[in-house]
């Protein structure tokens, strides 16, 4: 039983090639225990082909991969005992309903009386909030609730380890925001491994990020760390009248390292980069108010979205500094 606090997934230079395509390069990545940990990348960037060589589907044609310490290629089947698993685009028995699904599938793995399994159903029942949808043969729900119930089914063992693939991808907002509110929900009780390129998602619920782009590993950390990355700090001013004086005047600040400018409709906003947060917090804004001759609309520190960090990472690692357009594949059966 791994205790809390310890690395559940570990690879180290985990690859895996097919002929003359390098669809995963030496993968290095650590997920801790009771974390969200959200794997990110653009379609094509060797997402599913993680997965299948970490549920033991595939065999690495370089490194290993080992989860609760044990090898993801000479101890797949034990591994697979511990680990809850939801496709990107389930199936299900059209006919049957959800109770009868969950019921079917608790009966692999457990053995004993009938109610103790239908109780177990019933819990999972209520974790995806179908108890209303309970008796209804699976054919008429939407595609938000036949997610909700592959996670269901993928957590009624138990597992100590949650493994999503694009949970949320095909979903509207309603359903995409309820999929996220199972997965805090499931935090308490084991680690969420799941794969997206919804940069939202990821920061609504993730505890830790990894990139990938095109078979590499860009970057690994927190939300935080990833957010922080973009390096100094940076203040947003929208203002009116005549900036030209203003502009050099703010622009010959020491603590000034870079100030960018954009006019939309009759309006100049600047992106002032800064050494020094406390000296920008004190004194840019004094600065413009000086000058009657300006009237500023907004102004404020900003906070970077992950979109805008996922891109810049993105294309900086793409050897021709463009991010790669969706929709492409290297995740091959």
């Amino acid at each position: 039983m791994t205790s809390l606090g310890t690395t559940v997934i570990q690879t180290r230079d985990l690859g895996k090639a097919y002929d003359d395509i390098q669809a995963l390069q030496s993968l290095d990545l650590a997920v801790r225990q009771r974390s969200i940990f959200g794997f990110l990348g653009p379609n094509g960037a060797g997402k599913t082909t993680t997965i299948k060589l970490l549920l033991g589907l595939i065999r690495p044609t370089e490194g290993g991969a080992t989860i609760f310490e044990l090898d993801t290629v000479t101890d797949s089947v034990e591994i697979r005992t511990r680990v809850g698993y939801l496709a990107q685009n389930p199936r299900f028995y059209e006919h049957l309903t959800a109770r009868e699904t969950l019921d079917f599938t608790a009966r692999f793995f457990f053995k004993g009386p009938d109610a103790a399994i239908e109780e177990r159903a019933a819990e999972m029942l209520e974790l995806a909030g179908l108890e209303e949808k309970a008796d209804r043969p699976i054919k008429g729900f939407s595609g938000g609730e036949r997610q909700r119930l592959g996670i269901a089914q993928a957590q009624v063992n138990y597992p100590d380890l949650l493994i999503l693939d694009e949970p949320a991808a095909s979903l509207d907002p309603l359903g995409r925001h309820d999929v996220l509110e199972i997965m805090e929900r499931l935090r308490k009780h084991t680690t969420v491994f799941f794969s997206t390129h919804i940069l939202d998602d990821v920061q609504q619920v993730s505890d830790s990020v990894a990139i990938l782009n095109q078979g590499q590993l860009v970057a690994h950390g927190s939300i935080d760390e990833l957010l922080a990355s973009r390096g100094g700090v940076v203040f947003s001013v929208t203002m009116r009248g005549d900036v030209e004086a203003a502009q050099e005047r703010v622009a010959g600040q020491d603590w000034v390292t870079n100030l960018r400018t954009h006019e939309q409709n009759g309006s100049t906003t600047w992106t002032v980069s800064v050494s020094d947060a406390e000296a920008a917090e004190a004194r840019l804004l004094r600065l413009l108010l000086t000058d009657e001759s300006l009237v500023v609309t907004d102004y404020g520190r900003k906070e970077y979205e992950l979109e805008e960090v996922f891109i810049d990472i993105v294309e900086k690692a793409s050897p021709d500094g463009a991010a790669p357009a969706e929709g492409g594949n290297l995740d091959r059966e």
